[in-house]
């Protein structure tokens, strides 16, 4: 109660602060339904691949940590689309597992198992550039094929692998977050990306990607931390600092 009290409160927060920034593309966060669920899912298609980006630091090292702090480091004549956190991180908010950046790799992919939702193994990698815009593939099988990518991070688990849902989802879960992640079209053409609007299950988040959206692979980045920021839907969420955080450019 007290979570999703405070939860409230900072989205209450973001939409009031959401109201006061720049009109961005419209067209790219949209709200949606399923199985009695709801959710914002943000759409990108390949000719949008090269706006994605990946944040940590800014460029004194210093951890950006929210959406205002990345706005800041945009040139005069972008804007930020959307944006989210984008997979789990350590203390001193530095990647838990594979993190690139513009080409530029800053941390070492992770196969082993452990503790948490990250060492529930399978996990994965979200990949974007390469030979394809957009993929999202098993962390051991990645670090064996070793695709190129402009952007990656590493989180876990899986969501949806080749189709079907981590082997470790129950239906009758009784651990609900606040969740968000990533999935991709079996082309690798469309990326979509998602937080729930409610506490959901891994199972009814799997679902989301696998049955209404139709990815053959999705990666969850994390869960109660889970924020958005969409000022097309008057979102800019508010709440504790963040790790990696992924979002859309734009030109104003």
């Amino acid at each position: 109660m007290k979570i999703d009290l405070k939860r409230r409160l900072g989205l209450a927060l973001g939409a009031l602060i959401a109201m006061t920034l720049p009109a961005a593309a419209e067209g790219i966060c949209e709200k949606r339904d399923f199985d009695g669920q709801g959710y914002v899912i943000c759409t990108l298609n390949a000719a949008q691949e090269p706006g994605l980006k990946l944040w940590l630091n800014d460029a004194n090292g210093r951890v950006l940590g929210d959406f205002y702090s990345v706005r800041k480091t945009l040139a005069p004549d972008e804007v930020l689309g959307f944006a989210m956190n984008a997979g789990m991180y350590h203390e001193d908010y530095s990647p838990v597992g594979l993190y690139v950046s513009e080409g530029t790799k800053e941390h070492d992919i992770v196969t082993a198992g452990g503790g948490g939702n990250f060492g529930m193994l399978p996990n994965g990698v979200f990949c974007a550039g390469g030979d394809k815009p957009y993929r999202v593939m098993e962390s051991r099988a990645f670090a064996k094929a070793q695709p190129e990518c402009r952007l990656a991070t590493q989180s876990g688990p899986m969501l949806v692998i080749d189709g079907d849902l981590h082997p470790r989802f129950l239906i009758d879960s009784d651990s609900r977050y606040v969740r968000n992640g990533v999935g991709v079209s079996p082309d690798g053409q469309t990326a979509w990306f998602a937080i729930s609007d409610r506490a959901v299950t891994f199972h009814e988040f799997g679902r989301l990607f696998r049955d209404g959206l139709g990815a053959r692979d999705a990666l969850y980045f994390d869960g109660s931390i889970s924020r958005l920021y969409a000022p097309e839907l008057r979102r800019s969420d508010f709440g504790r600092r963040l790790g990696p955080i992924i979002g859309y450019t734009g030109k104003n």
